[in-house]
């Protein structure tokens, strides 16, 4: 019989992060730290981890998604169960079987409630913790045979009997180090998390929470000390109150609120100031009706407010960026940010459909938006264009006639596909210099692209229109000729989008995807934006050569030789249908995104020391044309490119402002004929930004031919490495 070694590891892997993932982590040195504290008690340490394993076996003999159960996700429930119940019952056979049957069933109620809560998209916290302990704690009360424990009431005794005089003494001189008693409740608190509660394990917590992210650590300070003066200011004695009062449940909500399940920022923070007060009001009106039944709240409070301010939040009628939910879900509350930053940044118009430009070729903006002629009011949202020669003439001869001009009858293009919904095409056009007031549009072609979005070409050539209405029509598909019709003395074009479907809608605001600007002696990549007034502007005309290199379809590998090594890559796709480029050698993920236009990472997963990592900073985004001397940027996420001292620090201020910046750059450097290439160079460069200073760089150069990437250049440092493709 085989063994599946990946099943296996990915088994055990859901048995450690079982421990982080209480404090919404998944640090494998974050879950060293707390496996070990979870051993001070070693029965409580001992049934903790039975208790995981119980759930985790179960979660897999019943089919449950190995992933999920990785991730610690059915394991860290039945985690607290198990400490709890190994530090209130002494050890033995009985104890042992309820811990069992007590671990399965939290496992139950945590599929429950992943499902019920899931369609709601909301977490369900530590919420089978607290079913299953209390269920435990009432039904055990007639379980006579079950024996509460005594360990922890007499102290000194079972020091001396782990570890004799020398054991004491070392105890005693601990107690003698003075901690300020609200840090002292705060470190209590921490380690009662795990039924710990003592200064000692709060440290060990508190210095694995720091370890894992700054932002949580900052976030537990935070929730601690805003109950503790809450506290204060409402005349409690805090000498008086039990570490549960004051302690885990604001710790938890802060950083639940302020950094996980929200994107860290000012507001955050501000919100986890104002909650912690209402988790102290529940805390203490729940604590009156647990105590009728002698029950403990433990995590209530905690459980309630954040499923609640969630659960609030997503009934909101209007989206806020400061205020939202990470996509996709990082376990790190700097990861989030950082991520969030960039995915906002880079990606705001992701949800725009993509209009190109209306024409081949390069096409000069005569009237913007706002225009000084006819660009005005509810019309300021449309676009004139004509072509220019190398003079600056958009004709030639005398200009005299129709035909003289460049723009003239040349193709008009669908911007986007849709449904033809107007046509007019009979209109003759003006001789140069004159208008037709009457038919102020000329010949027209609206197209439907959805039920809010419609495109208007106006002053067309008559006859020239190639469709019908009714027609579906591909989005580049030639659809008639610039022309000279309706309110146009000149030959041009006229493009605008609008909500409506009538000719001569009010204008909308709407940007063109992605296209090219032509400058002097340089180009300029835009994406999603409205070309200005006096730009020379074109779509992306994609090189073959550069298609065929980055066409990355599943299944697809790539060998490289780096650094006397053989690397081997594989192009796939996950269950979203993410793709991305795998490295098994080092076991790196890098997402990308592509069509016939660009080519652009998404994302990256694995070890900076692999080449996968400097191709995804290489090739971070390219347009698929050629354009030399193309200025193309874009913004890495810091912690990508940042170096971990760096990153320390900006962690600590990432939620209020941002001093560093990853930053990248590339161009089209060589191209050996214009017409009929065989090899292309791209340069690029990935560099750090501290304070408006570049105090970091690495730079590129990637050589591509017909059969794909050659080779790829790697200099860093002012040292050069090459990584050349293997080819079959």
């Amino acid at each position: 019989m085989s063994v599946d070694l990946g099943k296996i590891k990915q088994f055990f892997r859901g048995v450690v992060n079982s421990y982080s993932q209480i404090f919404f982590s998944n640090k494998i040195v974050f879950s060293l730290i707390l496996i070990g504290v979870s051993f001070f008690d070693i029965y409580s340490g001992l049934y903790g981890l039975i208790a995981v394993l119980v759930s985790n076996i179960t979660a897999l003999s019943l089919g449950f998604d190995l992933r999920r159960i990785a991730s610690g996700l059915y394991g860290f429930n039945s985690l607290l169960l198990g400490l709890g119940i190994g530090i209130h019952f002494d050890p033995g056979y009985l104890s042992l079987f309820v811990l069992v049957i007590s671990a399965i069933f939290t496992f139950f109620i945590s599929v429950v409630l992943e499902g019920y809560l899931g369609k709601y998209n909301l977490p369900f916290l530590s919420i089978p913790f607290l079913i299953g302990i209390w269920t435990v704690s009432l039904a055990t009360r007639e379980f006579e045979e079950l024996m509460i424990s005594e360990r922890g009431i007499f102290v000194y005794n079972e020091l001396y009997k782990t570890g004799g005089q020398s054991l004491i003494n070392l105890y005693e001189w601990w107690k003698e180090i003075y901690i300020p008693e609200s840090l002292k409740s705060y470190f209590m608190s921490l380690g009662a998390i795990f039924f710990q509660p003592n200064v000692l394990a709060g440290i060990l917590i508190a210095l694995g929470l720091l370890i894992y992210s700054r932002i949580a650590f900052m976030l537990s300070l935070i929730g601690f000390y805003a109950a503790y003066y809450f506290y204060i200011r409402m005349g409690v004695n805090i000498e008086q109150i039990a570490y549960s009062y004051i302690g885990f449940n604001y710790i938890l909500t802060a950083i639940a609120l302020g950094g996980f399940f929200l994107v860290p920022n000012k507001l955050t923070f501000m919100w986890t100031i104002l909650l912690v007060p209402v988790v102290a009001m529940i805390t203490i009106s729940s604590s009156y009706i647990f105590f009728k039944l002698h029950l403990p709240i433990y995590s209530l409070p905690f459980n309630a407010l954040v499923i609640i301010f969630l659960y609030v939040l997503k009934l909101r009628m209007t989206y806020s960026n400061r205020l939202s939910e990470p996509v996709v879900q990082h376990f790190s509350p700097e990861k989030n940010l950082y991520y969030h930053r960039n995915t906002f940044s880079r990606f705001k118009n992701a949800g725009k459909y993509p209009m190109k430009l209306p024409f081949m070729g390069i096409w000069r903006v005569t009237q913007g938006h706002n225009g000084d002629n006819t660009h005005k009011s509810d019309w300021r949202h449309a676009w004139d264009f004509e072509i220019f020669d190398n003079e600056n003439k958009q004709f030639q001869g005398e200009g005299n006639t129709v035909s003289d001009y460049y723009c003239y009858d040349k193709p008009v293009l669908a911007p986007l596909g849709g449904y033809v919904e107007e046509i007019i095409d009979e209109i003759p056009d003006n001789p140069v210099g004159e208008i037709n007031m009457n038919n102020n549009w000329g010949n027209t072609i609206v197209i439907r692209h959805t039920d809010f979005l419609f495109s208007q070409l106006s002053h067309l050539k008559p006859g020239s229109v190639k469709i019908k209405k009714g027609e579906y029509v591909k989005q580049g598909q030639n659809i008639a000729s610039a022309g000279n019709s309706g309110r146009s003395p000149f030959p041009h074009l006229h493009f605008q989008l609008q909500a409506t479907p009538y000719i001569g809608s009010k204008t909308l605001e709407y940007p063109v995807s992605n296209y090219i600007v032509k400058n002097a002696d340089t180009y300029d990549f835009q994406s999603y934006k409205n070309p200005s007034n006096g730009q020379d502007v074109t779509n992306i005309v994609p090189q073959k050569i550069l298609g065929n290199a980055f066409k990355m379809v599943p299944g697809k590998k790539m060998i490289f030789s780096y650094k006397g090594k053989t690397i081997e890559w594989e192009i796939a796709t996950d269950f979203y249908y993410n793709h991305y480029i795998y490295c098994a050698l080092t076991n790196s993920y890098a997402y990308f995104y592509s069509d016939d236009d660009l080519f652009f990472f998404k994302g990256f997963k694995g070890k900076k020391s692999s080449l996968l990592y400097h191709f995804y900073l290489a090739v971070y985004k390219i347009q698929k044309g050629f354009y030399r001397n193309i200025n193309l940027t874009d913004k890495y996420p810091v912690n990508v490119i940042g170096n971990k001292t760096i990153l320390a620090f900006q962690d600590i201020f990432a939620p209020f402002f941002m001093f560093t910046k990853g930053v990248y750059t590339m161009t089209d450097d060589f191209i050996d004929d214009e017409m009929w290439p065989s090899m292309i160079k791209l340069r690029s460069e990935a560099a750090l930004f501290l304070f408006g200073y570049k105090v970091k760089s690495v730079s590129y150069i990637i050589e591509i031919d017909n059969e794909g990437i050659k080779s790829i250049t790697i200099n860093e440092k002012n040292k050069n490495t090459l990584a050349t493709c293997i080819r079959s």
